[in-house]
């Protein structure tokens, strides 16, 4: 350790705070919170004999050290998750806003509330039930809910501007309060109900329809008993299958993990109203500091990313931060929340339930990844590749009659699509379709930008046959690019069948490799094909989805383009106010002045009238507002994952 590391170890201030380990480049590898930051980073150098992954990882990478000083915990907290989203370190607990968490809405402010498949709660009145552990729990659900307690399904917008009833009437599963005039307080007997079933309060719900069941047929309804009859049976087969976890039926998050040297896995266990409601995996990688200090960071991220958070929550070890923790939650719930770490009774049996599940779900991991190993060793094996294929990216050439004539780049990293090395590319050097020379300056641009990155794949896959190998070859060679294996995937083809009697028949896969004159015919349904084939198909859909993009904003040129001091927002301004370029032209100077004033008015005036016999030729001049819009504020920049900026 050198001495301007010392001597900030030896001055650490003893307050609350969050500190940043860097490596020898400066970049944050590790951010972390204490109550007593020198007490918490001293241990870390003081700790004689301690074998712990993480300590001899200090040595080896750490170059700085900096503090943050804060009042309490739960700022700290809060810094805390800041500074990791904002610097992403590696060796942080870090997890992807990927719209995992499913939940059911149901704001009964609305007159006719309806249920609504949500992924983020709001603190806006409404009740969320959930999350769900998957998408066929909540169709379960919403299929016994939809089928007997006749909720409208549609849309505020739809209800608002339907004029006649839906299929859904119809079959007698929703009263249509669209059209119809549906008694609220009718309909809210629904709602309550639906509440109940969504709570589990089994008993309340089934003794109040009972007990309409025999008011119905008391009053010689027989259909309505019959129904509310159905009703009944299903919900409690459906309720049946719900398992009590515990007696005093609160809402709970109870985490647990499983650790295999660096990788890391956190399993949340839902428990609703005292049933159990699923549970989540987590799967995380290179976490080589301590548990109770990544728990918690964990904890803190899992509730910043809007999900539910619930009366309590219950974790496998203390933590030092549980007080600030149990703060910080309270403050988002706008509610009491108690962070606990049960010792006995039903509330520990929860957390050795959700630990058994963190080992059975790092298991099936395991094995999972075992297998996809294997299918790389094999595919490395019969392609004769130099490196095991652990990142590959796949490379595909887009157009529309030689026009707009763009490259996408897909990625999969140990077998499984990785979108976030996904990357689209415009052309720059060609004006005429040349599959062949374009192939030749993307993986230019590719293995460019890799040398200069220090990041190149095992394995480049081109979509084609043997000229688009050869061009990608000639770059690797320009650049003197030699230790990334490249080979081209043509896809099957329809077979020339002379006889008519003849069924058609299709060629297989080829894959073409560098120097060798015949393809390669992988085993039909085999998984290294598949896995293949898959990052193909993927490169040519996002390719022609990028091409699409690309002609329709090349088509939404007008003359508006053309008009001096008339750019994207003025031209947004006219559009909106007018509909459309048509309404545009047909307006006065005194109508455009309006909206852009007397002096770009005339302007444009002038240039839309000169541009008159025009009108065919433009393919903007009927385009509606939402085309006009959707033209000037899409985005598609090179070089940028889908969903960025």
């Amino acid at each position: 350790m050198d001495a301007k590391l010392e001597a900030k170890l030896e001055a650490l201030p003893t307050e609350p705070g969050v500190y940043l380990m860097k490596d020898r480049r400066g970049e944050v590898i590790y951010v972390g919170k204490a109550i007593n930051l020198r007490n918490r980073v001293r241990s870390y150098f003081t700790r004689t004999g301690d074998v712990r992954a993480f300590v001899s990882l200090l040595d080896k990478f750490l170059g700085d050290l900096e503090t943050v000083i804060v009042h309490n915990e739960k700022e700290a907290l809060l810094l805390e998750n800041e500074l990791i989203k904002k610097h992403k370190p590696r060796f942080n607990v870090l997890l992807k806003d990927d719209k995992q968490y499913i939940s059911l809405r149901l704001d009964r402010k609305q007159p006719y509330p309806r249920l609504e498949v949500v992924r983020r709660y709001d603190k806006d009145g409404a009740r969320y039930f959930g999350p769900y552990s998957s998408a066929s729990a909540i169709r379960e659900t919403l299929r016994v809910i939809n089928r007997f307690f006749h909720l409208r399904t549609c849309t505020d917008h739809v209800l608002a501007n339907r004029k006649r009833p839906c299929l859904l009437h119809q079959i007698g599963r929703c009263p249509a309060p669209c059209v119809y005039p549906v008694p609220q307080d009718e309909y809210r007997k629904s709602v309550d109900e639906v509440v109940l079933f969504l709570e589990g309060k089994g008993g309340e719900l089934v003794d109040g329809l009972r007990a309409r069941m025999k008011q119905a047929s008391a009053e010689l309804k027989f259909e309505e008993a019959a129904r509310i009859r159905d009703q009944l049976r299903a919900i409690e087969r459906s309720l049946e299958r719900q398992k009590v976890a515990t007696t005093d039926f609160k809402d709970q998050d109870v985490f647990s993990f499983h650790r295999e040297g660096d990788r890391l896995l956190v399993y949340v266990l839902y428990v609703r109203q005292g049933r159990l409601n699923g549970g989540q995996a987590f799967p995380l990688g290179s976490q080589e500091f301590p548990d109770e200090e990544l728990l918690p960071s964990f904890v803190n991220l899992y509730y910043d990313q809007g999900n539910f958070v619930p009366e309590e929550v219950l974790l496998p070890l203390d933590v030092e931060e549980r007080e600030g923790l149990e703060a910080l939650l309270s403050e988002r719930k706008g509610d009491r929340v108690r962070v606990m770490v049960p010792k006995r009774g039903e509330k520990r049996d929860l957390v050795e339930m959700a630990q058994k599940n963190a080992e059975q779900a790092a298991l099936e991991r395991r094995r999972t990844k075992d297998e996809t190993e294997n299918v790389l060793r094999r595919l490395q094996e019969r392609l004769g590749l130099r490196r095991l294929p652990r990142r590959m990216e796949c490379f595909d050439i887009s157009h529309f009659q030689g026009a707009s004539i763009v490259a996408s780049q897909v990625a999969a990293t140990d077998g499984e699509i990785d979108k976030s090395r996904y990357r689209r590319y415009r052309i720059k050097t060609l004006e005429k379709q040349d599959d062949f020379a374009s192939m030749h300056e993307v993986i230019t641009r590719r293995l460019k930008r890799g040398q200069e990155e220090e990041d190149l794949p095992d394995l480049l896959v081109i979509d084609g046959g043997k000229g688009q190998l050869a061009s990608a070859l000639a770059a690797a060679k320009d650049l003197g690019v030699d230790g990334v294996d490249i080979i081209s995937l043509a896809k099957s083809r329809d077979l020339e069948v002379h006889d008519r009697d003849e069924e058609s028949a299709q060629s297989p896969e080829r894959v073409f490799l560098p120097h060798r004159k015949d393809p390669i015919v992988l085993r039909q349904n085999s998984a290294e094909l598949y896995l293949l084939t898959r990052l193909r198909d993927e490169a040519h859909r996002f390719a022609i989805t990028f091409q699409q993009k690309s002609m329709r904003r090349g088509n939404f040129r007008s003359a508006l383009d053309d008009i001096p001091g008339v750019g994207a927002t003025r031209k947004k301004l006219l559009l909106r106010h007018f509909g459309s370029l048509k309404r545009v032209r047909e307006s006065s100077i005194e109508e455009l002045a309006e909206v852009l004033g007397p002096t770009v008015a005339e302007r444009v005036h002038a240039a839309l009238h000169g541009h008159q016999d025009e009108d065919e030729a433009d393919p903007i001049r009927e385009a509606s507002l939402a085309d006009a819009d959707e033209l000037i504020d899409e985005k598609s920049e090179e070089g940028s994952p889908p969903g960025s900026p």
